[in-house]
């Protein structure tokens, strides 16, 4: 039961503070509405960028592309640390894939989609990887952009390129949680309470609902697989050219084409033409 607290200053005759009630903070009206249109403007602006999210790494590798003018080997020419370096950004970018790969090997069908047209959620996903963050799969996006941007080794490139994924994603965050909150109600609201936006917390790991299904992975990933591998092709190739006027692929950057391109046009012709990689429900 709320007590009320009866404060009065009263002075003339008149009544200069209104009854307050002990344990609840009053709110101007002014600033309620401040705070709902901020809400909609990010839950608009949100929904925007979302259906237009594939956009950013054409943005991101425009920027890593021009910041490539002066590039230099890493070491010298012919230097280890140079390769060492490449292959390291290289496996932080593999890393961010293999995130998304596990959170869609355990998810089910109508949820954690490539689709831009709207936000869609058939069921809300709460055990396995999101028992530990409720954005798995713009995590591992993180980690593969974190790889190119490095790729260049300019620490100031790196940290650009984090505040536009930072900026990007985080209206598009808040906007599939608005559209969660509405769909699911007190159910979002709790697993949201226990679980970290972005960076993940172990702590209450819930076992997968569903086991893994590489089917769907190889499915659902290899346009990611083989964008990752051409975008390492074409800084390899660009840096070349920049740092020694010469067109020139090593063999492990090129085995690595080669390796992406026959998997794209092997998944995609099982895709379009039978239902091998189909699996019911995911």
């Amino acid at each position: 039961m709320i007590r009320k607290n009866w404060n009065r200053t009263v002075r003339d005759g008149r009544l200069l503070a209104a009854p307050t009630m002990v344990g609840v903070t009053y709110r101007p009206q002014h600033e309620c509405e401040i705070t709902m249109a901020l809400k909609e403007e990010f839950v608009l602006s949100g929904n925007w960028l979302f259906r237009r999210r594939g956009y950013l790494p054409v943005i991101v590798l425009a920027l890593v592309l021009i910041c490539m003018r002066g590039y230099t080997y890493l070491g010298g020419e012919d230097s280890l640390l140079n390769d060492l370096w490449e292959i390291c950004c290289l496996c932080v970018s593999c890393f961010g894939l293999l995130i998304r790969c596990y959170t869609i090997g355990h998810t089910p069908s109508g949820t954690s989609g490539r689709n831009t047209s709207k936000q869609e959620a058939e069921s809300l996903n709460t055990t396995g990887i999101y028992s530990a963050v409720r954005h798995p799969l713009y995590l591992g996006i993180f980690f593969m952009w974190l790889g190119i941007s490095a790729f260049m080794h300019i620490w100031w490139l790196t940290l650009i390129v984090c505040l536009i994924f930072w900026i990007y994603y985080e209206r598009i965050m808040f906007a599939e949680e608005e559209f969660l909150r509405g769909k699911f109600g007190p159910a979002y609201d709790e697993w949201a309470a226990r679980t970290p936006a972005f960076f993940p917390r172990f702590t209450n790991w819930v076992k997968p609902s569903l086991p893994f299904s590489l089917r769907t992975v190889l499915l659902r990933e290899y346009h990611g697989l083989l964008a990752m591998i051409v975008t390492y092709v074409l800084l390899e190739i660009v840096s070349n050219v920049v740092a020694r006027n010469e067109f020139y692929l090593s063999r492990m950057w090129l085995i690595l084409l080669i390796a992406g391109v026959v998997i794209f046009t092997t998944l995609r012709i099982l895709k379009k033409k039978t239902r091998v990689l189909f699996v019911d429900g995911r």
